[in-house]
């Protein structure tokens, strides 16, 4: 007998088929039957013009932490995600010696643009290594599915401490060493490996993150140790890398490389920059080596202050500056010489960086002082025109006049709908980069998949709905060989997304005051979405999460190797 019937939904079953009006059946967390199901007797829920589809596989996110005091993962679950992949560009919280932890967290704060107060407050150091991590996982429990990737730069901070953000080479002792917690990750089910090679990530106090500042070699020694050939994938944070630096370590360890940075986005200042690289991915497939770019399909926006201008980091000016408080940055805002230098180092920006000196991107989103209201949604670009100067002047001198405290709005990357669908539907593309997690002051792009159904399906029609729950679903939880999951066919995981196809969508954002000590973070709430299930259990109702002693989310730590159809993926199941 079922548990759960979902009656005359249109199934959508994540794989392109087309899609049909059918019944869903769900026993012991599973589906147990599609099309017209007799059974009265079970839990019913009548769908009648709503799409049942699976849900939503997000595979860049950075919950590592959260997870630890907030098993619900909000706000992923309630914006149709049942499946997430922690751990990314290499950021996690563990390994954690005791005597590293307050430098993990430190580091963390700042490059993720988390609250350091919440994660001081809010994490319960239970677990060292990590297989102690993966046992706290399933001890607690989360709302969604959680694979995780070990992290490049966690290891890194473990073995050499401080020295992992100053010295690039590592001794062949501790290169030993973190070859070691490569290798037990993995053995205790990481389903891969994480690391980051961007110029724009730089950690508390402005030290480069760790893995930034390891040559290749030690990168290549880390990929060797996760074991034998074929098993697991490497999510990298590629910077100014380029795939063909990347394609020997897949072809020698037949592992895919998921590839995110801003030089694979589209830039309306360099529009055929992103698609020469999807294309260089897309011509390694070819030759049986996995290269992708992990895609997002929103704009890469960006909130911040001037007290905390991190977009503008990987600019040489704020090297000596990226640790000063308010009252030392509001001197050196001053000054016209730092002026100058900043003027100078955005006239010759280098690929990768997050600030192009494109002022037309940087809005003025929220002025303190009525007087200054005038500019309000406006940009530096067009302020400075009108005034008659310059766009630096007009963000320093406001910033200068409000405290540091007023908010801009960047929007750099992925502008233009024309050009993102074109990478969008590339062979080398997968949608990610949600970043869910993370920045949870300036931002929250957690609701990716309900807006690529909003904008990129049903206003847009750039993707029927068939293809476009296939990118969102079995797509990308094939290529990271998750296995039974992003797909609704009998025998597979119920993990499911009922919602209607006319509201579909995700609201404004909005500041909720609910981190560990009170601090703020910023949430995204869906729209048209009736119900979420994680392995057959309702997580979501469409109004609020469902109250459970534990989530129902599998930790996806059991691995089976199999063919894809480029390269050899890890299985999780």
């Amino acid at each position: 007998m079922a548990d759960l019937v979902i009656r005359g939904a249109t199934i959508v079953d994540g794989l392109g088929s087309e899609p049909r009006r059918a019944d869903l059946a769900v026993e012991n967390g599973r589906i147990a039957d599609i099309g017209s199901i007799r059974d009265k007797n079970a839990e019913t829920i009548d769908a009648d013009g709503l799409v049942l589809a699976p849900g939503i596989v997000d595979v860049h996110t950075h919950y590592d932490a959260q997870v630890t005091w907030d098993a619900t993962l909000s706000p992923s679950p309630s914006l149709g995600v049942t499946t997430a992949v922690i751990g990314n560009c290499g950021f996690g919280i563990v390994p954690a010696p005791p005597s590293v932890r307050d430098l993990v967290i430190r580091n963390l704060s700042v490059v993720e643009g988390m609250d350091l107060d919440a994660l001081r407050t809010g994490i319960t150091w239970d677990f060292e290594s990590f297989s102690d991590y993966m046992s706290m996982l399933r001890r607690r429990g989360a709302y969604a599915n959680l694979a995780v990737l070990a992290g490049h730069s966690t290891i890194r901070t473990a073995v050499m401490g401080e020295d992992a953000s100053q010295r690039h080479e590592a001794t062949p002792e501790e290169i030993a060493r973190m070859k070691a917690l490569v290798a037990d990750a993995m053995a205790n089910g990481a389903i891969g490996l994480g690391a980051s090679y961007s110029l724009n990530h730089s950690g508390y106090g402005g030290v480069p993150m760790p893995s930034t500042v390891a040559p290749l070699s030690e990168l290549d020694a880390l990929v060797e140790a996760m074991g034998p050939r074929g098993k697991g994938v490497i999510a990298i944070a590629s910077g100014a890398k380029e795939p063909q630096e990347l394609e020997p370590m897949a072809a020698k360890y037949g592992r895919p490389f998921f590839q995110g940075t801003g030089m694979a986005m589209h830039n309306e200042q360099a529009p055929e920059r992103a698609p020469r690289l999807f294309d260089q991915c897309a011509a390694a497939l070819r030759r049986g080596n996995g290269l992708y770019f992990q895609i997002p399909c929103q704009p890469l926006s960006f909130d911040f202050t001037m007290a905390n201008a991190y977009p503008f980091y990987s600019h040489a000016a704020f090297d000596p500056i990226k640790a000063y408080s308010p009252d030392q940055l509001k001197a050196v805002f001053r000054d016209p010489s730092w002026r100058t230098r900043f003027r100078e180092n955005v006239k010759n920006p280098r690929p990768g960086m997050i600030f192009q000196g494109n002022w037309d991107r940087v809005m003025v989103a929220v002025a303190h002082k009525q007087s200054n209201a005038r500019y309000v949604n406006r940009y530096a670009a067009e302020i400075a025109a009108s005034e008659h100067r310059d766009p630096l002047d007009v963000v320093l001198d406001l910033s200068l006049d409000e405290n540091l405290e007023t908010a801009f709005l960047g929007r750099f990357l992925n502008v233009g709908d024309d050009g993102v669908a074109r990478l969008l539907k590339h062979e080398a593309g997968v949608v990610a980069l949600s970043d869910a997690g993370a920045h949870l002051i300036y931002m929250c792009d957690a609701g990716f998949g309900l807006h690529f159904l909003a904008h990129w399906v049903r206003e847009r029609g750039d993707f029927d709905i068939a293809e476009g729950m296939r990118r969102l679903t079995s797509h990308p939880a094939d290529l990271y060989g998750i296995k039974d999951r992003g797909r609704l066919a009998v025998g597979a995981h119920a993990d499911l997304l009922l919602f209607d196809p006319v509201t579909v969508g995700i609201s404004p954002a909005e500041r909720v005051a609910d981190l560990p000590g009170g601090g703020r973070r910023t949430i995204r709430r869906p729209t048209g979405v009736h119900g979420v299930f994680c392995n057959g259990v309702k997580t979501f109702d469409g109004k609020d999460y469902v109250k459970h002693a534990m989530g129902p989310g599998h930790v996806l730590d059991k691995f089976n190797a199999s063919q894809g159809r480029h390269v050899t993926a890890i299985a999780a199941q």
